[in-house]
């Protein structure tokens, strides 16, 4: 896989700011301990007046849980709340569930997994090489960059006790705000425990939240700047993020002296209308450290009965932070979507993909036999 350019132009949102390209480049092999080992793959997205931040994508056997599909055994506990009966599945010996699907502690231990992974590459080994433990900070966003556990993370792969921040910033509805209809709202700041000289002190700040449309980023990014004056580095731990999201965080790295770096797992997400917040998968394979998972997850997915591909629209995330704290609302939202988008459930989905004659089966075992 060579070096790939995407072009984009967002021209309902801010003209003068929303064209560009992403460049990533080919993926890069490294250990992960006992997890085996993975890929991370350096690129770029650069606006049309020259800003640009960092990115890396990443692919380990847990990204690759958490974006695409997995073959397991029925859990009668989470496919009763996706509305499958026990006598449905009573028969089934392995299914293939997609990421989405993967709720509540199940999820927190598999981010986690993953997390650890893509902290133990050489982008990171390289920066903690630089820096003392006391010039970074782990700012979580809450509620679901609390579950991604990165100081966990940093501890694991340079032995950093790392002070953690925690912020509160969420949307609130607005319809003076174009395009997105709603505002940031930040509510909790706790870094009343640092002093004036341990707030210069540092450098590096992690922060621990997804992207969609990118306006909490965004505003977190400059209220942490103004907080901590001597930031110079900014690495986001974003599992999913999207291109539009992106764009409006390269608007942050402009010539205040910092760098801006942007961590997700394997692929970027293109953000729906109307509100830019439902995020699904982008059929281009290039976008894919692993196209034929995309293929596999793309078959699990399938067709409505007019044709259009669900994957097309099937949010990665659907309800972001609820899909940790509240699987049976993550089940709602991805019902509701479907239904409105496809006429379909999510049960209507698994009882399709239950069929022999139906299912992709032998394609998921095998893509899923060549992860390593």
């Amino acid at each position: 896989m060579s070096e790939f350019i995407l072009p984009f132009d967002f021209s309902e949102d801010d003209p003068g700011r929303s064209s560009g390209q992403v460049t990533l480049k080919e993926p890069l092999p490294y250990p992960i301990g006992n997890q085996g080992s993975g890929f991370y793959r350096p690129g770029q997205m650069t606006l049309h007046n020259g800003t640009s931040i960092d990115l890396v994508l990443y692919h380990n056997e847990a990204t690759a849980r958490f974006i695409y599909t997995h073959r397991t055994k029925p859990d009668p506990q989470l496919l009763s709340l996706a509305g499958l009966s026990v006598e449905e599945i009573q028969n089934i010996r392995e299914i293939t569930l997609p990421g989405q699907l993967i709720m509540g502690a199940q999820r927190s231990f598999l981010i986690s997994q993953a997390v650890q992974g893509m902290l133990g590459s050489p982008v990171f080994q390289s920066l903690f090489a630089g820096q003392q433990q006391t010039q970074i900070a782990v700012f979580p966003i809450a509620r679901e960059g609390l579950k991604y556990q990165v100081t966990e993370a940093i501890y694991a792969n340079a032995g950093y006790l790392c002070d953690e921040v925690i912020l509160d910033a969420h949307h609130v509805f607005d319809s003076s705000v174009p395009v997105f209809s709603r505002k940031v709202e930040m509510t909790l700041f706790k870094d009343k425990d640092l002093n004036k000289i341990q707030h210069e002190n540092i450098t590096v700040a992690f922060i621990a939240d997804s992207i969609a449309s990118g306006l909490v980023m965004r505003e977190v990014i400059n209220k942490i700047k103004e907080r901590f004056p001597r930031i110079q580095w900014v690495e986001v731990i974003a599992p999913f993020a999207t291109l539009r999201g992106l764009c409006r965080i390269t608007e942050c790295d402009g010539s205040e002296n910092i760098h801006i770096r942007v961590h997700s797992f394997e692929t970027l997400l293109n953000a729906l209308p109307p509100d830019y917040y439902y995020s699904a998968h982008i059929n281009i394979p290039e976008l894919h450290i692993r196209p034929e998972l995309e293929q596999v997850y793309r078959l699990w997915w399938g067709q409505d009965d007019s044709g259009n591909w669900i994957a097309d629209t099937a949010c990665a995330g659907y309800g972001w932070s609820e899909v940790f704290y509240s699987p049976r609302k993550q089940i709602e939202m991805i019902n509701q979507q479907l239904s409105e988008r496809h006429n379909l459930t999510i049960a209507d989905i698994l009882r399709r993909n239950l069929s022999p004659s139906t299912s992709p089966v032998a394609f998921v075992k095998q893509a899923q036999a060549d992860q390593g």
